[in-house]
């Protein structure tokens, strides 16, 4: 019966034995996978989809300030003589009601304030999307001059050509300030910068000319008045500056009052000083009645 029990202990180490052995297999084997099919593979598709998404961008033209009521049908036929269009897809629509979760159906449902919409139009070629660029400034309805660009981040604007305009009407539309510095000569392009739920403009832009000299004669007009505001117009990427004071003005106002401070703390170290250690009556010393009184 000893030998019995010795011999079944002795099976069940070898089977202990065995399934560690086959656990460190298992895991041996999973390390590697894991390391070549999940980390390798998605650093490589991170890199993938920001290089797909750039081509896109590239391919893509954003279209500011259109109608309310643009349709997709007027945009398509306002584009498509430049080249093949694979998507249309309209910006700065809010949805009002839960229920309209898709597209499709919030399509007409817009910010009660909003007086235009912004698109993406993306073409099947990137030349397609610059031949689009010819239609910036294009007037597709009454007052309605529409901003071309292309949607890509490369895409730099000519600092040297622009301005920056700040103090402007919140409700103020880009025909507005287009027509405002429309005397300073061709404008390529005015941008305002917008809240994207209500649209309402947040009190700066900028504005494009086609020539270095209409930027001199833009900044003529700061401080002249645009819908009740004194508009301020300045070079782009030029920060406002604080007036410095003259060499030539005295200090004497700075020094005296330093030495009017020094009194004030003098006379409240001392007040104070007096009123903390006030000065004991003197008591006059009681005289010892003599013996021969008693």
């Amino acid at each position: 019966r000893e030998s019995a029990l010795e011999q079944a202990d002795e099976e069940e180490k070898q089977k202990l034995f065995q399934n560690k052995a086959k656990k460190k297999k298992r895991a041996s084997c999973a390390v590697p996978k894991s390391l070549n099919s999940d980390t390798g593979p998605t650093v490589k598709q991170g890199e993938k989809k920001k290089v797909d998404v750039e081509t896109v961008n590239r391919r893509t033209v954003f279209v500011g300030n259109l109608p309310v009521n643009c349709t997709l049908q007027e945009l398509k036929s306002l584009f498509k003589e430049y080249g093949k269009i694979k998507s249309i897809r309209f910006r700065s629509l809010v949805q009002l009601f839960k229920q309209y979760s898709s597209f499709s159906c919030s399509r007409h449902k817009v910010h009660p304030s909003a007086k235009f919409v912004n698109a993406y139009v993306v073409f099947k070629e990137e030349c397609d999307a610059i031949k689009a660029l010819k239609l910036n400034g294009t007037e597709i309805a009454s007052g309605f001059h529409i901003r071309v660009d292309i949607a890509s981040k490369s895409s730099s604007h000519d600092k040297k050509r622009s301005v920056f305009v700040g103090n402007l009407s919140y409700d103020i539309r880009d025909d507005a300030l287009r027509e405002h510095f429309s005397v300073c000569g061709g404008v390529v392009g005015v941008r305002i910068v917008r809240d994207r739920k209500t649209t309402l403009g947040k009190g700066f832009g900028y504005v494009l000319f086609d020539n270095m000299d209409a930027v001199h004669l833009a900044l003529k007009l700061n401080e002249t008045v645009l819908m009740g505001r004194k508009i301020r117009v300045q070079r782009c990427g030029e920060k406002g500056k604080v007036p410095q004071k003259s060499h030539n003005q005295s200090r004497a106002p700075k020094d005296r009052v330093d030495t009017t401070l020094k009194n004030k703390r003098a006379s409240n170290e001392s007040f104070v000083g007096e009123k903390a250690n006030p000065l004991k009556k003197r008591t006059k010393p009681k005289r010892l009645k003599n013996s021969s009184q008693k």
